[in-house]
C-alpha cells in the first residue's frame, strides 16, 4: 500500500509542480489520487476534510499572522536605517566594515521581520549606496548581502521553527527559539570570515573612526529596535507569555513604534493588514493542504517504507543525515520553505529520531537546510531581490556566493554532527 500510494502521491505532486499548479492545491490533489488509490472516495473525502478543519485548529499557529503583521510593519517603520548604524558602529574598524555591517544588519533586522527577502531588501537596499560610494566592487557587495539575508529565518523569532513546532507534534517553540542562536550566529559569523579575507585581499576602506558622544547616540537610537527581540523572548523564557501571545505583544510594540518614528500613518493600515491578510491566507492554505498530505503518508505508511530505503542504504547516523541533508538541500533550491517544512516534518523526523536525535536540533537542521534553498537558484527568492536591489544580473552574483556557499555548508555539517551547538542553550535552560 505504502509503495502504490507513495508512487502516485510523487508523479501526481512533480506532475502538477511542471504544469505550474500552485503548491497548496498540487499537494491537496496528490494526496487526493494516492488516498483515493486505497480508499473509497466518500471515506477518503470525509476524512479529508476533517483533516483541514483539525489542522488549522491550532492557538499555536495564531503567531503566525502576528509576526507576519510586525515583519511588515517593521518593513515600513525606519527600523533598517537604525539598525545598520548600530551595526556600523560595532564593527567599523574592521576591513570591509561597511560589509560586516551588512551582515550584522541582516541578522539584526532579519530576525526581527523573520523574513530574508525583506532583509535583503531593506538592508542591501540601505547599505548598497554607501559601499559603491566606497569603492566596493558590486558583486562583492551584493554576495555578502545574499548570503547573511536568511540568517533571520533560525535566528529568533522565526515563523519557520513555529510551523515546524505545529508539524512535529508540539516541540517547544521556546526552545526552538533558544536552539536557533548559536547557528544563526555562526552563519553570521562564517559570512564576516569571508568578507573579511576579501576585504583584506582588495584593500576596502576601514570606516572612520566615530566619536563615543556619536556611538553613545547610536546605540540609543537603535535600543528601541532591539528592545523587541528582549521582549518577545524574554516574555516567552520568563512564562509571562506564550509565543502566540508574543506574537502579539510584538505587533503593538512594533506599530508603537513606527508611531513614534513617524513612518507608518494610521491610513497606512489597511494597506498593511491586506498584505498581512494575503501572506497569512497562503500559507494556512499551504497548512491546510499538508493535513492531508500528512494523513495520507501516514495512513499509508509512507514515512516509514522510505525510512526502510535509507536505512537499507546505511545504518550508519553519519550516513544516513548526509543523505538528509543532501536531499534538503535539493528540496531548497526549487520549494519555498513553508511547503517543505509541512511536508518532509513527518518524512524525516521519525529516521532522525531513531538515532537518537532530539527534535530541537532536527528542527534547527531543517530549517537551516531549507533557508539556504532562498539564497540559491533557481529559484531563491533572496538570491534574486538581492541581485535586484544591486542591479545586478544573476549570473554575476553566483560565482561571487561560491565562498559564502561553501563556509554556509560547513556551518550547516557542525550543526548536523555538533548538537551541543542547537542544545546547549535549551538544555542550559532546562528543555
Amino acid at each position: 500500500m505504502a509503495l502504490q500510494a507513495g508512487l502516485v502521491l510523487i508523479i501526481v505532486f512533480l506532475l502538477m509542480l511542471v504544469l505550474s499548479v500552485p503548491i497548496s492545491v498540487s499537494i491537496v490533489i496528490s494526496s487526493m489520487a494516492a488516498i483515493l488509490s486505497v480508499l473509497p472516495w466518500d471515506m477518503a473525502i470525509f476524512t479529508a476534510s476533517q483533516k483541514i478543519v483539525t489542522g488549522l485548529d491550532s492557538f499555536t499557529l495564531l503567531a503566525v499572522p502576528f509576526f507576519i503583521l510586525s515583519g511588515i510593519l517593521m518593513n515600513n517603520g525606519g527600523i533598517a536605517e537604525r539598525l545598520i548604524n548600530f551595526a556600523k558602529v560595532l564593527v567599523g574598524r574592521m576591513p570591509g566594515s561597511l560589509g560586516h555591517a551588512n551582515v550584522l544588519g541582516n541578522m539584526l533586522f532579519g530576525s526581527l521581520s523573520g523574513s530574508s527577502v525583506a532583509a535583503a531588501a531593506a538592508i542591501g537596499g540601505t547599505i548598497g549606496p554607501l559601499q559603491k560610494k566606497e569603492g566596493y566592487d558590486p558583486k562583492f557587495s551584493a554576495a555578502v548581502n545574499i548570503a547573511s539575508a536568511p540568517t533571520g529565518l533560525i535566528i529568533p523569532p522565526s515563523g519557520a521553527l513555529i510551523i515546524y513546532s505545529l508539524v512535529s507534534g508540539g516541540t517547544s517553540v521556546a526552545a526552538l527559539f533558544i536552539a536557533g542562536y548559536i547557528p544563526g550566529i555562526l552563519w553570521g559569523l562564517a559570512c564576516m570570515v569571508v568578507g573579511f579575507i576579501i576585504a583584506k585581499r582588495r584593500n576596502y576602506p576601514v570606516s572612520e573612526r566615530v566619536s563615543f558622544k556619536v556611538a553613545f547616540k547610536t546605540f540609543l537610537d537603535a535600543i528601541p529596535s532591539l528592545l523587541l527581540i528582549v521582549i518577545v523572548i524574554g516574555g516567552i523564557l520568563g512564562g509571562i507569555f506564550t509565543a502566540t501571545e508574543a506574537a502579539a505583544v510584538a505587533v503593538a510594540y512594533t506599530f508603537l513604534l513606527a508611531l513614534i518614528y513617524r513612518t507608518v500613518k494610521i491610513s497606512d493600515m489597511p494597506r498593511i493588514i491586506m498584505e498581512t491578510v494575503e501572506i497569512t491566507a497562503v500559507i494556512m492554505l499551504l497548512v491546510a493542504a499538508s493535513s492531508i498530505m500528512s494523513w495520507v503518508m501516514a495512513f499509508t505508511g509512507i514515512p516509514t517504507a522510505i525510512s526502510e530505503i535509507i536505512m537499507g542504504i546505511s545504518d550508519n547516523p553519519i550516513i544516513v543525515l548526509l543523505i538528509i541533508n543532501i536531499f534538503l538541500l535539493i528540496i531548497g533550491t526549487f520549494m519555498d520553505i513553508t511547503p517543505a517544512v509541512l511536508i518532509f516534518t513527518p518524512i524525516f523526523l521519525p529516521i532522525a529520531m531513531s538515532f537518537g536525535m532530539d527534535p530541537i536540533h532536527f528542527g534547527v537542521m531543517l530549517i537551516m537546510n531549507l533557508s539556504i534553498g532562498n539564497i540559491t537558484p533557481p529559484v531563491g527568492s533572496a538570491l534574486f531581490v538581492g541581485a535586484s536591489i544591486a542591479n545586478l544580473d544573476l549570473e554575476d552574483v553566483i560565482k561571487p556566493l561560491i565562498p559564502f556557499y561553501i563556509v554556509i555548508i560547513i556551518v550547516l555539517l557542525l550543526v548536523t554532527y555538533v548538537p551541543e551547538i542547537s542544545m546547549l542553550l535549551p538544555r542550559l535552560l532546562g528543555y
